[in-house]
């Protein structure tokens, strides 16, 4: 993700009493009988019908601990699960480099009964058809390691804001020719992405549309641009693209690398109320929320994962 680290680097909510849910429909459409998770399932423990938490780490996790709390490892991710986390997300690789720490935490997803999805940061430098090459190769690779009853990997493209939009589809192209499906498209809050797809034709709204939209947003005060407000809420940010009718994940919370500690970038206003930290884990973390029941998580991981080969 475009992590908030001000490092060379990289870029997801719990069971919390303190978190008021805003009334958001389910997204519907998912297979209601497909078995959740893995070989080694865990009974649901997210009080919400209408937002899932999901994590989403990298080869910069775990963050600097910054209290006292629960841990985790890119081999034992059992805490997150324990807080409330639905599923995981694993970057994968970045612009023609693979993450050395992805393995370890899909096997540990899979290990703790959360859905594990994988994620790759599409850079200009590098072609985009060769980066959704090293992306399909790595998601098969690891699939075939994993469990004959696991739920399909999820597949996201993660778009740095100064590319094109040919190179975007580039990559979600690719993808779908050799998987099947339509990898997620997560986008940074981009003033140069706004632009290119608010001026693009209907032929390539309709191509990127296919594609569900994880938005990046912290704040409801950030985001200003010479062109755009701050879009306030995640409903906002999706009209500033003019691609998408509404979001379907969102990255509500970042960390941030200041004066010699992690802290938590975390979106906190109106209807949405979120905490500083997950649960009781001991330090910062990337969350996500899904809009819509654990059930239409599930379907949706299966029409925009892969399953093993």
């Amino acid at each position: 993700m475009k992590c908030l680290f001000f490092l060379p680097g990289l870029l997801l909510l719990t069971q919390c009493s303190s978190v008021r849910m805003p009334s958001i429909p389910f997204m519907g459409g998912g297979n209601r009988n497909v078995r959740p998770g893995s070989a080694q399932v865990l009974a649901p423990v997210s009080r919400s019908k209408e937002l899932q938490e999901i994590i989403n780490v990298s080869a910069y996790d775990p963050k600097a601990r910054s209290r006292s709390g629960s841990s985790y490892s890119q081999n034992n991710v059992t805490a997150l699960r324990a807080n409330g986390a639905r599923g995981l997300i694993a970057r994968a690789g970045k612009g023609g480099n693979l993450d050395e720490k992805c393995r370890s935490f899909i096997t540990a997803a899979d290990r703790a009964g959360l859905l594990a999805g994988i994620y790759y940061r599409v850079q200009k430098h590098v072609s985009a058809t060769r980066q959704a090459d090293q992306f399909v190769d790595r998601a098969i690779s690891l699939t075939r390691g994993r469990p004959a009853n696991a739920t399909p990997l999820l597949l996201c493209g993660d778009y740095d804001g100064d590319l094109s939009l040919s190179a975007i589809l580039a990559f979600q192209d690719r993808v779908e020719q050799r998987t099947g499906r339509v990898p997620v498209a997560y986008l940074e809050n981009s003033q140069d992405l706004k632009l290119k797809m608010r001026a693009a034709d209907s032929r390539t709204k309709a191509k990127l549309r296919r594609a569900p939209y994880w938005l990046a947003l912290y704040s409801h005060e950030s985001g200003k641009t010479a062109m755009f407000p701050p879009p306030g809420k995640p409903g906002n940010l999706a009209k500033q693209y003019s691609v998408w009718s509404n979001w379907t994940m969102w990255q509500y919370g970042g960390v941030g690398w200041e004066n010699g500690r992690s802290n938590a970038k975390v979106y906190n206003h109106g209807r949405y109320r979120f905490p500083q930290y997950f649960g009781n884990m001991d330090r910062p973390l990337e969350r996500n929320v899904f809009r819509g029941s654990y059930q239409d998580l599930v379907g949706f991981w299966h029409r925009h994962g892969m399953s093993r080969r």
